[in-house]
């Protein structure tokens, strides 16, 4: 069965490469993309909502609302437990930088159970009180449908590449219904670099998964009413940016020190078992951070303040300003702590909404603040609206997006100029103190972010040193006498021989030039030991082609042996396997492009 299908799919193939060209050919596959990423997108949204609907409202109890300490707990909990009962061949990961990865090192290979995994587990974790957001695992979903289409079709690195970058785009479309923003997020995030052709494949994804996710839900997510900005606001703006580029930085902070902390703790249901009850303490204080958070956005836009504390046991102090403000403050703080706890613990999700959600917080707090005090009168919509596009850009090193995420979702368009400010004075704060995104940042202190960062390293990281390894060379043992094996050095067509032990461990090399100059009369009385040298440097079969280059032109060395991880010889590597490879690829990418 499965012989039968590789070779329909090969046939396939054979007679589309005939009759259309592969731009054309990516073109319908990135709407195939679109509609499967769609879909999965209002999949996960439906689940999640459906979850969180009967949680809340769906069976009565006395002492129901005493559940909710326990629901974040039960859904990390389940989330946990299917991944180790059902996720046993493939590995699994949440967040985007596990995605990033597998464009810069695995070829764009992304696990197949990404497709349905990501879905199911975020649900279980957002449905029951999870404080983070779906983005994540819908871009990951998205991703792994993009990479399967793209591998299922026999396409290269580089166009199964787009499409992962095209079911990413579609994932952000239909979660937010922001083709735009989708487009721009796999432009600022996940592509290596922006071409012209990349940009049709990507808005057709991006297009068609928002016209599919439409199709289910047509509510937009937030209502903005405004009359736009006025000049005498701008002054606060700047504060705003300013306040969460150093609140974006705390963030960054505090994200390593929770993931830290919880590494140390190697049994995976005591992780469950203490983040699971933390979480639900936060929430029962903070009924605000239970799931993503955008119902109290909503109701803030709308100008109903109290929201915040509703259901809460502060919920009688409510129409004191200061009571509000103070409260707004503690959850932002404690929103940041409970979503790395919900994905430190076990949860799947991202800080995509999170971050918008503090952002959101933040401009209210600021606005509300400065109109309590009678300093000024400012819009505090327009401060929500902009506290979230700059928290996006800071974060996530993504100011593009930030932009016109918020401008698509809010229909705050007429606020382009306050959003553009704030996002690019938020974002340089944060660039300033982190050079990487909270995304990039792990890949860059394992030095696995180069091939997101330029052409030349893109095209290495797509190149195995195993490939390029020659082990057609004459192996000389340590002990042998040259005499006996003159006759297969001088019949051999290289000028250097590897050197090893009894155990095949690399020694050294022995240079032809060095036993013709002792002249081959006398090579009965030298052992290989006696001629043999140390390599100017060696290469370990893992390592990138980046560091082998390196020591080669370190070394000014032309080639170089190869060993195992074990020190055993494996064979030679030469710049001009290197480049003709190199070259190769190059001209495939060319061809792409052309």
């Amino acid at each position: 069965m499965y012989v039968r299908l590789v070779n329909y799919v090969d046939a396939i193939n054979q007679y589309r490469k005939t009759k259309i060209s592969n731009r054309n050919f990516l073109v319908i596959a990135a709407l195939i993309v679109g509609i499967l990423a769609g879909l999965a997108a209002s999949l996960l949204k439906a689940i999640t909502h459906h979850i969180e609907e009967f949680l809340q409202t769906g069976f009565q109890w006395q002492y129901k609302y005493y559940l909710f300490f326990f629901f974040p707990f039960i859904g990390i909990l389940l989330s946990v437990m299917y991944v180790r009962r059902f996720i046993r061949k493939g590995k699994f990961e949440t967040g985007l930088t596990p995605l990033l990865y597998t464009i810069s090192k695995k070829s764009s290979k992304v696990e197949p159970h990404n497709a349905y995994s990501q879905i199911i587990t975020a649900a279980l974790t957002v449905g029951f009180g999870g404080s983070t957001g779906l983005e994540a695992p819908i871009v990951t979903s998205g991703g792994a449908i993009g990479s399967i289409v793209g591998r299922f079709l026999g396409l290269s690195y580089r166009e199964t590449t787009m499409l992962l970058a095209c079911g990413a785009a579609a994932g952000i479309a239909g979660a937010f219904n922001s083709p735009i923003a989708g487009m721009v997020f796999a432009i600022e995030i996940l592509l290596p670099e922006f071409t012209i052709p990349a940009f049709i494949p990507l808005l057709l994804a991006s297009a068609t998964a928002a016209v599919v996710a439409r199709l289910f839900y047509n509510e937009q997510l937030f209502f903005l009413v405004t009359e736009g900005w006025k000049m005498n606001a701008l002054i606060y703006y700047v504060l705003l940016a300013v306040l969460i580029g150093i609140f974006s930085i705390y963030f960054t902070k505090i994200n390593a020190f929770i993931k830290s902390s919880f590494y140390k703790i190697t049994n995976p249901y005591k992780k469950v078992v203490i983040g699971g009850l933390m979480l639900g303490l936060l929430v029962f204080l903070f009924p605000t951070l239970y799931g993503e958070g955008y119902i109290t956005i909503k109701s803030l836009l709308g100008g109903n303040y109290t929201a915040l504390l509703t259901n809460s046991i502060f919920s009688e102090y409510s129409s004191l300003p200061w009571v509000i403000i103070l409260f707004t403050v503690v959850t932002v703080f404690a929103k940041s702590a409970a979503t790395l706890i919900t994905l430190s613990a076990g949860g799947n999700g991202g800080i995509f909404a999170p971050s918008l959600i503090m952002g959101g917080l933040m401009g209210f707090v600021l606005a509300f603040t400065i109109n309590t005090l009678g300093i000024a009168h400012l819009n505090v919509a327009n401060f929500i609206v902009a506290g979230m596009a700059a928290s996006l850009s800071a974060i996530m090193h993504a100011p593009l997006t930030g932009i016109f995420l918020i401008a698509e979702i809010t229909g705050g368009y007429v606020l382009m100029v306050p959003l553009m400010i704030t996002s690019a004075i938020a974002y340089l704060i944060n660039r300033n103190k982190n050079q990487h995104s909270i995304y990039t940042k792990p890949l860059a202190e394992k030095g696995e972010l180069s091939s997101l960062e330029d052409k030349d390293t893109t095209v290495l990281n797509m190149m195995k040193l195993r490939y390029l390894v020659e082990s057609d060379y004459l192996v000389l043992n340590e002990h042998d006498l040259i005499s006996a094996r003159l006759n297969e050095i001088l019949q051999s067509k290289r000028n250097l021989f590897p050197v090893v032990d009894d155990e095949k461990v690399f020694k050294g090399l022995v240079y032809v030039e060095d036993i013709l100059r002792k002249g081959t009369d006398q090579a009965e009385e030298w052992s290989v030991n006696n001629l043999m040298q140390a390599a100017p440097a060696v290469v370990v079969i893992s390592d990138h082609l980046k560091i082998v280059l390196q020591k080669m032109e370190k070394e000014n060395a032309w080639l170089l042996p190869v060993l195992d991880e074990a020190g055993l010889y494996m064979g030679f590597v030469s710049k001009t396997a290197i480049f003709n490879k190199y070259r190769a690829l190059l001209s495939r990418q060319a061809d792409y492009m052309g």
